[in-house]
């Protein structure tokens, strides 16, 4: 009996530990299979009117292999891979995906995800516009402005040529020299006072016209600020080479010249509209183009105004800041 009742002891103890190894091999097991990879999501770039370019960094695997790894996206905020996703390998670390059939002039979300055998994890959602389809848009004196779609930016592919603020308001036309100089408003003119060349290149405008709080833009639109033509000439390539991407090709409107190496393959058109001096005088039509920033350099005094610039020889765009007095040309860029 007393043997016995060892015997169905021990039995009892071996089937306890048993039991207890089996419920944590169970537990371990379940534990590894219910661990999502983590990862994060990429900032979206090279947006288009059709498509943009994400991904992610998987910085753990949540203890088993990655089967799929991608980006997926809709119009909602966190999309899953249920809507639309693209498939970019296996692997943990970075990746980049890119998405096409997008629709233009809408809003999505994006979110990098990862599976494993316990499902799939997600980074946070990034939200992106697309570009809209390139048009034209009308200011409130009735000129219609062709749009052109560079980068991740919607430009106006001429210069302003508006007379009135965005409300209606008249902008006031200054011919005479001294009455420039000594303007405290906002102001337009025509290189020399010449309506034809307002035609051709559109107007002048000092600062204080593009800085009015009625706004020299269409509604929509507004005059580029110093970080947004730092944008454009950089996609471009940089101040060395972006202005024969910029400027209109041939000698219709620039002086002859062999060296100045314009393509307009952004089909932007820059035009070489001359500028105003302070002093009221007129000044490199043909040579130059000067076109204002909304900018303004606060270091020094009086303050003063960031603007841009090319010249008919070179390939060159150059950033510069001066009197808030000149009159210089002015491109809207489309609101985002």
């Amino acid at each position: 009996m007393t043997l016995m009742k060892k015997n169905n002891c021990s039995g009892v103890y071996l089937f306890l530990l048993f039991g207890l190894f089996s419920v944590l091999t169970s537990c371990n097991t379940k534990n590894k299979s219910e661990l999502l990879p983590i990862l994060t999501t990429t900032t979206a770039t090279e947006i288009t009117e059709n498509s943009a370019k994400s991904g992610g960094t998987i910085t753990s695997d949540g203890g088993d292999v990655v089967t799929a790894r991608g980006v997926c996206w809709g119009t909602t905020e966190n999309p899953t891979i249920v809507s639309n996703k693209t498939t970019d390998g296996s692997e943990t670390g970075t990746f980049t995906s890119a998405m096409t059939g997008l629709t233009p002039g809408t809003a999505y979300y994006i979110r990098a995800y990862a599976t494993n055998s316990a499902g799939t994890g997600y980074g946070a959602s990034v939200k992106i516009m697309t570009l809209p389809v390139a048009g034209s848009v009308t200011d409130v004196d009735g000129n219609t402005y062709q749009s052109v779609n560079i980068g991740t930016q919607t430009w106006m592919a001429s210069n302003l040529k508006t007379t009135k603020y965005r409300t209606g308001e008249s902008i006031s036309n200054v011919t005479d020299a001294t009455a420039w100089s000594n303007a405290t408003f906002g102001a337009w003119c025509d290189y020399s006072n010449d309506p034809l060349n307002g035609v051709s290149y559109g107007r002048l405008y000092n600062w204080l016209a593009i800085n009015d709080v009625r706004n020299i833009c269409p509604v929509g639109w507004h005059v580029a600020s110093q970080a947004e033509w730092t944008t454009l000439i950089t996609y471009l390539g940089g101040e060395s080479v972006a202005a024969g991407k910029l400027k209109e090709a041939g000698f219709a409107h620039w002086k002859t010249a062999t060296s100045g190496g314009a393509t307009n393959e952004s089909g932007f058109t820059a035009l070489p509209g001359g500028k105003r001096d302070p002093s009221g005088a007129f000044g490199s039509l043909g040579d130059f183009g000067y076109w204002w920033s909304l900018t303004e350099n606060t270091t020094t005094l009086p303050i003063t105004v960031w603007h841009w610039f090319m010249n008919y020889d070179t390939t060159n765009a150059h950033k510069d800041y001066d009197s808030k007095a000149f009159g210089r040309s002015v491109r809207c860029v489309k609101d985002r």
